[in-house]
């Protein structure tokens, strides 16, 4: 029961907030063409439940040379990436909104243990471990408001898999609530290694 009332908010919480922020998505849409070439959208294989994989909407917050399928935290120097406008939506995850399409199609979840890339082989075995990989993956999660991208694979898969073992609507709650304080102080962003 709870899956399908989940199913059901996150259609309607992603449809709601698309259509209340369609002004600010098309001036968002305008300053990513304006500051540099290339497409408004980045796409990228994800890994999704049950390990099916899925193309992730994102704002594009990096020049088109930049590497396609490595997490930003790893590179070596991002800021030779990451374009102007790149770095407000990066710091405010504004880059995450065009996700809410990946809710509409079912491919995500409002809430839910991160979506890993493809070639994140290290952190897909390791959620292995805790069925972290059977639940849709989310567009926030326990391990978002547990320290993102300061976290090793280890811990963050765990706290992926006490997410799966617990989840209920008050968690559900607690992490959306939390996931807006986060965003506001932009915690646990990492850019670099």
């Amino acid at each position: 029961m709870f899956s399908v009332t989940k199913r059901i908010i996150d259609f309607s919480l992603s449809l709601v907030t698309l259509v209340v922020l369609s002004i600010i998505l098309f001036i968002l849409c305008l300053l990513i063409k304006l500051d540099s070439p290339g497409p408004i959208l980045f796409k990228q294989k994800r890994v999704g439940k049950d390990k099916q994989e899925f193309e992730i909407l994102k704002f594009r917050t990096m020049k088109t040379e930049a590497p396609n399928d490595m997490p930003t935290h790893l590179l070596d120097k991002p800021d030779a990436y990451i374009t102007r406008v790149g770095k407000f939506l990066r710091k405010t995850s504004l880059d995450e909104i065009p996700q809410l399409v990946n809710i509409l199609k079912g491919d995500m979840s409002l809430i839910g243990p991160r979506p890993a890339l493809w070639n994140q082989t290290d952190l897909i075995a390791e959620r292995d471990k805790y069925q972290a990989n059977n639940v849709l993956p989310g567009l926030t999660g326990l391990a978002q408001i547990s320290g993102r991208d300061e976290l090793s694979i280890e811990v963050k898969a765990k706290i992926d898999g006490e997410y799966v073992k617990k989840k209920n609507p008050a968690l559900d709650t607690l992490i959306f609530v939390k996931t807006f304080f986060s965003v506001l102080k932009s915690e646990g962003i990492k850019d670099g290694k």
